[in-house]
C-alpha cells in the first residue's frame, strides 16, 4: 500500500506537470491510449470470451459516466492542489455508499450515515465557502467524485457475470472512444517529452492497480485502509517541494477527517463481515 500510494500520487503528479499545454480531455485519451498497450495481452482475448447483451450495455454505459469522470479529474489535477485532489478523492467510497442506497437497495446503518455526515464536514473544511474562494477546480473534483461512484456502482453490477481482467480491459477500450471526440476538439499536438510523461502516467497507474491487489491480497482492509492516509502526506511534499503549493493545514484536516470516517466504515464492515466497495485510492486511471 505504501508502493500502491506512491504509484497513485506520481500519476496526479505527472498530469499536473504536463496540463499547463495539454488540455484535460486529450491528455486523458492519451493515457488511455497507451494504458490500451499495456493490457494488450488481456484484449487478445476479448474475442474468446462470452459475453451477453445486457453486459456490453453495462460496459457501453459505464464507459460514457467514467469519460465525463476522467475529463474532470484531469481538469481537477491541473487547477488545484495534490493535496485537495489527493484529500477530496477520499470522498468517493462514500458517495458509492450512498448511490448504493439509491440504486441497489442497500440499507444506510447509522454507522455508515454517522461516516457520510463526518465526511461532508471533512469536505467542507477542505473547502471552506465562504472563508476562501471555490476554484472551478473543486467543482470539478465533486463532479468526478459523482461520475466515478457510477462507474463504481455499473462495475458492481457487471460482478460475476465476466471476469475482473475484462472489465478493466473493457472500462480501459470504452474510455479510450468515448474520450477521443473531446480530444480530437481541442488538440494540441504533444511534443516528444509531454508523451513520454503521459506514457509513464499509464506505468504508474498500472504499477498502483497491480501493488494495491497484491496488498489485498495478503493483508484486510482494515490494516491497508489506513495506509492510504500516507498519499495525503506524500500529495503535501510533492506540491510544496516541485510545484511550490503551500502547506494548507485546513485540507489536511479535512483530509484526516474524511479518511477516518471511511477507514471506520470499512472496520465496522470487516467486523460484520460486509464488503465496502470501493475502497479509497482504487485507481480511475
Amino acid at each position: 500500500m505504501l508502493v500502491t500510494g506512491l504509484n497513485f500520487v506520481a500519476v496526479t503528479a505527472i498530469v499536473k506537470h504536463v496540463g499547463g499545454r495539454i488540455p484535460a480531455s486529450e491528455a486523458a485519451f492519451l493515457r488511455f491510449a497507451f494504458g490500451l498497450v499495456l493490457l494488450s495481452p488481456v484484449l487478445i482475448r476479448l474475442g474468446a470470451e462470452q459475453i451477453g447483451r445486457n453486459a456490453w450495455q453495462l460496459f457501453a454505459l459505464r464507459g460514457v459516466v467514467h469519460t465525463f469522470g476522467v475529463i474532470l479529474w484531469f481538469f481537477a489535477m491541473t487547477s488545484i492542489t495534490l493535496a485537495e485532489v489527493t484529500a477530496m478523492n477520499y470522498m468517493n467510497p462514500l458517495y458509492v455508499t450512498v448511490g448504493a442506497a439509491f440504486f441497489l437497495g442497500e440499507t444506510l446503518h447509522k454507522r455508515r450515515l454517522f461516516a457520510i455526515g463526518a465526511a461532508l464536514v471533512g469536505a467542507l473544511i477542505i473547502l471552506r465557502p465562504g472563508f476562501r474562494e471555490i476554484l472551478p477546480g473543486h467543482i470539478a473534483m465533486l463532479g468526478a467524485a459523482v461520475f466515478f461512484a457510477g462507474s463504481y456502482l455499473i462495475a458492481g453490477r457487471l460482478a460475476g457475470r465476466v471476469k475482473p481482467s475484462m472489465v478493466v480491459a473493457m472500462l480501459s477500450v470504452t474510455v479510450t472512444i468515448g474520450l477521443a471526440p473531446f480530444a480530437a476538439a481541442v488538440w494540441v499536438t504533444p511534443r516528444l517529452d509531454e508523451l513520454a510523461w503521459l506514457f509513464g502516467v499509464a506505468c504508474f497507474a498500472t504499477a498502483g492497480h497491480v501493488s494495491m491487489s497484491k496488498a489485498f491480497a495478503v493483508a484486510p482492509m482494515t490494516v491497508t485502509q489506513p495506509v492510504t492516509f500516507l498519499q495525503l502526506v506524500w500529495s503535501v511534499l510533492l506540491g510544496a517541494l516541485f510545484f511550490s503549493e503551500p502547506v494548507d493545514g485546513w485540507v489536511v484536516l479535512g483530509g484526516v477527517i474524511i479518511l477516518a470516517a471511511v477507514t471506520f466504515v470499512t472496520w465496522r464492515e470487516a467486523m460484520l463481515k460486509r464488503r465496502v466497495t470501493p475502497v479509497v485510492g482504487e485507481p480511475r486511471l
